[in-house]
């Protein structure tokens, strides 16, 4: 599965709560400066060349729903975070992430309890 640049993620991200939407809708959810109706279509026009969304039409307007979930596409996402970055070690980037985000105590105690509670249900 491919990537998708900033622009085509700001977009997924409505269309992956809105379910399906035409593209007035769409520019409708996003925040100011919105942008111009020519960027959002080309731009949904993108993802389905990708293959992220597909359309239903109605006479001249287009309906866009996903193709891809928002779950599936994390899962790739993440995988392919975790090999450029941490070279696929969840300890490297569980110590980068403890060491880097200034997390508070109770944080810290939360994380450990569910390490706890999957170390449990692997012995």
């Amino acid at each position: 599965m491919k990537t998708l640049t900033k622009a085509e993620d700001q977009i997924m991200q409505k269309l992956w709560d809105m379910k399906k939407a035409h593209v007035k809708d769409i520019i409708a959810e996003m925040s100011r400066p919105k942008p111009a109706y020519n960027t959002v279509s080309t731009i949904i026009r993108i993802l389905e060349r990708k293959g992220f969304v597909d359309h239903h039409a109605h006479g001249k307007a287009h309906e866009y729903y996903p193709l891809v979930t928002k779950k599936a596409y994390r899962k790739t996402f993440f995988s392919n975070f975790f090999q450029n970055y941490f070279g696929n070690s969840y300890l490297s980037f569980t110590s980068f992430f403890a060491k880097n985000q200034n997390l508070s105590l109770q944080e810290l105690e939360e994380m450990q309890k569910i390490i706890e509670e999957e170390i449990k249900k692997k012995k």
